[in-house]
């Protein structure tokens, strides 16, 4: 059914595409510029008015062949210019044009690229696809003896106004004619009566000219083939998939999910719950950082949520229990930060043990107090861990190299790195720490774990570091051991309450306590750790996505997954109850489907089980596997 489908769709259907800012991210002329006027002292003046010449030839002030003819006198090009230009123009391919390489090999009889730009770079770029050259119609160049341009074959119509439409008029296709482009030429040959319909390409820029005449905007391939049930590489556009990211996520992360063809929408600050509530409606993946509550009440309005990414290493802020009944995937960054959070602490250790901050304080007061009173060198100190994770592992390396002795206790058994001391008890570890540093979860039951009756056991003039999660220390019981001298100085990261963005006031009873730093939750906050979790949180979502991989999530059963091909992908999630993977198994037996591949986990709550089936299948059984009982989630994956 499908081959005769497609046949069908063959003799029908036309598809002419335009090349600049469409089958490309760019303008080659553009690109074109950079290369033949890289060493020219006049470049940028030239570069100026190539666009001014751009623009007096699309708004009609001087025709297309005298704007080509004035353009190219500028940029001087020759032959020895255009594998530059080609190789730039192959890294510069739209992103959903790659993803759906197969829909141009598979139409490739009746796919067109119609272009006012130049066959001899253009050929080059789309042949790659599968596209024929017979079927690539642009300009060509005239070179002289030494490869220099001297001019364009001028007896071609798209050297002129409306060469578009009289290329078309030449080619006579016997069938419905689709066009997508990006410019107003490519709109022409629909107002000219000589295409069913007219797609404004909106993936690398929007002309609101063009948009406005538009039968269809279609942001991504993706979209277009999806409106025309011609989908190959993927089963629903991305750019139909909703993103929602809070908090300043690193702009990296927008670019990765841009890229990648999602529609995404950014916030600078963490939404209250009752803000989140109406905004996650229609929203399937949401990235948030550390002060967004990812609430019980906010899951319930999230009707479309496949994946909640928080670009930090906590998640104490989302209720993992209700997203994995909702089978929602949970991912964070556990490792991306932990170098950023090292360093802090190691600098605050180092910064308290010298009295550095009030000495800085009084210098800009005018004071000169030059004592060595109350200052120490780390080396020889006793450092006390609590936690010994990822972070706690690493700051106990580095705290070594410095000299110091380091104890650490973990209600987990960790393996002590280096000459570390594993501690039974949290207390044996108060008792001798000359410094002690937090390294503990989110986890409710961490509550002030710290508090009066653990100060009383600690050294008389300790440092106390707090960078893991606010409410592990009982604020008024530090603020009394501060003024007391019993803690001669503490670093703290995190509390309880946070402000929700830069322009609320931070309260806190620490404020004007003597040799205490207090930092805006900035542990993980440096451009590199940044940098590294926008990169690794949207891979995992995007994996997530793509291929159903739950590698690293935090609420769902593991599974590293191969790349699908030349199969459906079923990805069923469900409460875990005994028998669901013996009724999907009868299911696809009864309808004659046959398993290529098929993958199961679970955990306490959820049962995930991936299902690769032969492309050949009766739809119909889509339905019966979503009405399977106890059900929570089912997608197809091309």
């Amino acid at each position: 059914m499908r081959f005769i489908f497609s046949n069908l769709m063959k003799l029908n259907k036309y598809f002419v595409i335009d090349f600049d800012s469409t089958f490309t991210k760019v303008e080659a002329f553009d690109v074109l510029a950079d290369i033949s006027l890289q060493d020219h002292p006049e470049r940028e003046d030239r570069k100026k008015q190539i666009i001014q010449i751009t623009n007096q030839g699309m708004d009609g002030s001087i025709s297309f062949r005298e704007s080509l003819e004035k353009r190219l006198n500028l940029l001087a090009p020759s032959q020895h210019h255009l594998p530059a230009l080609i190789t730039k123009l192959k890294g510069s391919v739209s992103e959903s044009f790659k993803r759906n390489k197969e829909f141009f090999q598979q139409y490739s009889d009746n796919i067109y690229i119609i272009s006012n730009g130049f066959k001899e770079f253009i050929e080059p770029i789309v042949t790659e696809f599968g596209i024929k050259p017979e079927n690539i119609l642009a300009n060509e160049f005239k070179f002289d003896k030494d490869g220099k341009v001297i001019g364009f074959d001028v007896e071609n119509p798209l050297s002129a106004n409306g060469g578009k439409v009289e290329q078309l008029k030449k080619l006579n296709l016997p069938g419905d004619i689709y066009v997508i482009g990006d410019g107003y030429t490519d709109y022409e040959i629909k107002h000219a009566g000589l295409a069913n319909k007219f797609f404004a390409f909106t993936e690398n820029v929007e002309r609101e000219n063009v948009k406005s005449k538009a039968d269809h905007i279609t942001p991504s391939l993706d979209e277009f083939l999806y409106l025309n049930k011609l989908n190959t590489a993927i089963s629903y556009p991305k750019n139909r998939i909703n993103v929602l990211l809070l908090e300043n996520v690193h702009p990296i992360a927008v670019e990765l999910l841009k890229a990648e063809g999602f529609n995404v929408e950014t916030y600078h600050a963490a939404m209250t719950e009752e803000e989140l509530i109406q905004k996650i409606k229609n929203v399937s993946v949401l990235g948030i950082r550390s002060k967004t509550q990812v609430t019980a009440r906010v899951l319930e309005h999230a009707n479309r949520l496949m994946v909640i990414g928080a670009f930090c290493i906590g998640t104490n802020q989302i209720d993992l229990k209700e997203a994995t009944k909702k089978g929602i995937a949970v991912f964070n960054a556990p490792f991306s930060n932990t170098r950023s959070v090292v360093e802090l602490a190691v600098a605050e250790m180092i910064i308290l043990m010298r009295n550095i901050s009030d000495k800085s304080t009084k210098m800009h007061k005018g004071v000169w107090d030059k004592s060595a009173k109350g200052s120490f060198e780390v080396r020889g100190k006793k450092l006390g861990l609590i936690g010994y994770g990822n972070i706690g592992t690493q700051l106990s390396v580095i705290a070594e190299s410095l000299g110091m002795k380091v104890f650490y206790y973990d209600t987990e058994e960790r393996l002590s790195l280096g000459n570390a001391v594993k501690c039974k008890t949290m207390n044996e570890v108060l008792e001798q720490a000359d410094v002690i540093s937090m390294h503990v979860d989110g986890r409710k039951s961490n509550a002030n774990l710290i508090g009066t009756k653990e100060f009383s056991v600690m050294k008389q003039g300790v440092i106390f570091i707090n960078l893991s999660r606010g409410h592990v220390v009982d604020i008024q019981a530090l603020r009394e051991n501060i003024l007391s001298g019993k803690v001669a100085g503490c670093a703290i990261d995190v509390f309880p309450y946070e402000p929700v963005s830069n322009d609320e006031e931070f309260m806190s009873e620490l404020r004007g306590l003597p040799n205490t730093i207090l930092t805006p939750h900035i542990g993980g906050s440096t451009l590199e750790a940044q940098e590294n979790i926008g990169n690794f949180v949207p891979s995992k979502m995007m994996d997530y996505i793509n291929t159903g991989s739950t590698s690293n999530s935090v609420n769902f059963p593991n599974l590293t997954l191969p790349i699908l091909k030349d199969a459906h992908r079923l990805i069923h999630i469900h409460n875990n109850v005994p028998g669901i993977l013996a009724k999907i198994n009868q299911l696809l037996a009864d309808h004659g489907i046959n398993i290529v591949g098929q993958y199961l986990k679970t955990n306490e709550l959820v049962g995930y089980v991936i299902t690769d089936i032969n492309k050949h299948y009766d739809k119909e059984v889509i339905a019966k596997l979503r009405a399977i009982e106890n059900t929570i989630k089912f997608r197809v994956l091309y």
